[in-house]
């Protein structure tokens, strides 16, 4: 136990069997249980598991019959944890990527101060620059500031960072049937947070690197596939939190905003190539998609501001 909390950590794996000890042997003395997610390896995963529980009685193997992704393997250790009455469920891959040296970290703002859900954030980490691989760090910045304005934790950053802490509250709030699968699925669950009203707090880790990891993750696909659940996301929190469960008028200025920013942006394009390849064109025409552009502009920045006002009190 920690603090008196029952702890348990999720540890979600697919084909590590060359990782999957090294992630299990350091986890401290105060853990109380370890789900490890075995998502249909087809290499000895199971195996090396199998032979740390021989040393560890902490250790429970739940094996997927099907690939299912890191997401519904991650959900799987959430229910395993709800129904072994776990206060805080942490999650660290089964890559060995997250340093066993942060857990207190991470734990502490949910055991201590009645945070919902922290988050590790490898970007505030010093060397970072140095250590991530540049792909990675600059999609990873992307896919956070898209993850910003779809789930309205305007403070949060490295939104891919699976290195987390939940609390039990947070997950019987959250509907775990309906979590996104794969690997979109910490910023589905920031979205569900957010229109649950759960709490969550950023904490630096140390990022973790060429250690012999294989990264699946084809970076270019990922932020692709990614922004179009975060599109997605993004007018489910509008709908469930500002219409159904409260209405507030930042829905006029984002449905204002949506609507005219692209219109005079498309429109101005379409003038502009008019321009340039068939004549001129009216300053009146032009004058208009400017007033489009910048009025679009304004609703939206107006819409933001509202939505991160009244986002504030969930910063943990």
């Amino acid at each position: 136990m920690y603090k008196d909390k029952v702890i348990s950590v999720v540890v979600p794996a697919h084909n590590e069997q060359k990782l999957i000890q090294k992630a299990l042997q350091d986890l401290p003395h105060w853990i109380d249980q370890i789900f490890v997610i075995d998502d249909f390896s087809q290499d000895a995963t199971s195996d090396k598991v199998r032979e740390r529980m021989e040393t560890d009685s902490r250790i429970v193997l739940i094996r997927h019959e099907e690939n299912r992704g890191v997401g519904a393997a991650i959900c799987t250790g959430y229910k395993a944890s709800l129904e072994n009455d776990v206060d805080i469920a942490v999650v660290m891959a089964g890559d060995a990527q997250m340093d066993p040296a942060d857990l207190e970290d991470i734990i502490r703002p949910v055991a201590l101060e009645g945070v919902d859900y922290a988050k590790g954030n490898r970007l505030f980490y010093g060397k970072a620059w140095d250590i991530i691989p540049r792909h990675r760090y600059i999609g990873n910045s992307v896919l956070s500031l898209l993850t910003k304005i779809a789930s309205g934790y305007w403070h949060v950053a490295d939104t891919q960072c699976g290195y987390t802490a939940i609390s039990k509250r947070a997950l019987e709030l959250v509907d775990l049937e309906n979590v996104y699968s794969r690997y979109g699925m910490p910023n589905d669950l920031l979205v569900k947070l957010n229109i649950a009203e759960c709490s969550v707090r950023d904490v630096p880790v140390r990022p973790v690197y060429d250690i012999g990891e294989v990264s699946e993750i084809r970076i270019t696909r990922v932020v692709i596939t990614i922004s179009k659940l975060l599109v997605s996301c993004f007018f489910t929190r509008l709908v469930g939190k500002y219409v159904i469960r409260d209405f507030h008028p930042l829905v006029f200025f984002y449905t204002l905003g949506l609507i005219a920013f692209p219109a005079g942006a498309l429109s101005g394009f379409y003038l502009l190539m008019y321009r340039l390849f068939s004549g001129p064109v009216s300053t009146t025409s032009a004058l208009f998609s400017a007033f489009l552009v910048i009025s679009g502009l304004q609703f939206l920045l107006f819409a933001m501001w509202f939505d991160m006002e009244n986002n504030k009190h969930l910063k943990g």
